[in-house]
């Protein structure tokens, strides 16, 4: 009679280690997972705006974590989400090193760029001056010289709000479209583009 007992009282105890094991584990897979949102949340501003791609991949190891914990695989979940903050890391170094990139190549733009337009406005005020236009300029070329530098210099404020703003790239596009307008008008009023040789 003692023996039932006693296989029931080990059965009983085994049972309760197994779950209280098994609840261990799922609170260490949701701390983990807790912690690798967190890390994810403080990567993303910056992520999207530099390296959407990588944030993407990010978010998929989150999300797959997630699954596989309602499916109550908690030692995976654990393994997958501890390393996330890591991973969050090293894409939150790629993003300051593409902002920075991207701050460079900015800074080159917004000195340059005005280095044109000065350029085209000293030309313009060359020939709009001489009594007879030179060979290669046309009242035409001069006439859509002008409109071009001022469509560049009213639209330049939107290339310096969009970096202001936080939109790198978006001003990085805009100062490239205007860097590429503005060396076509100095074509167009026979000036080499600044630093090419004469």
């Amino acid at each position: 009679m003692k023996k039932p007992i006693l296989i029931l009282a080990v059965i009983l105890m085994g049972t309760a280690l197994m779950f209280s094991a098994c609840g261990e584990a799922k609170e260490e897979a949701d701390a983990a997972l807790k912690a690798a949102e967190k890390a994810i949340t403080e990567v993303k501003a910056d992520a999207a705006k530099f390296v959407p791609d990588q944030l993407k991949g990010l978010e998929a190891a989150l999300n797959l974590a997630k699954d596989k914990f309602n499916k109550g695989d908690y030692k995976e979940v654990l393994a997958e989400a501890q390393a996330i903050p890591a991973k969050a890391k090293e894409v939150m170094a790629a993003a300051n090193a593409k902002k920075e990139e991207l701050t460079k190549a900015w800074t080159n733009l917004s000195q340059e760029v005005p280095k044109l337009l000065e350029a085209i406005k000293s030309r313009m005020d060359i020939v709009s001056k001489s009594k007879r236009l030179p060979k290669k300029i046309t009242r035409e070329k001069l006439e859509e010289a002008k409109s071009g530098l001022d469509t560049i210099v009213k639209s330049w404020a939107e290339a310096e709000e969009s970096f202001k703003g936080g939109n790198v790239a978006e001003a990085i596009a805009k100062a490239s479209f205007f860097k590429e307008k503005a060396a076509q008008i100095l074509q167009s009023l026979d000036v080499p583009l600044p630093g090419t040789p004469k």
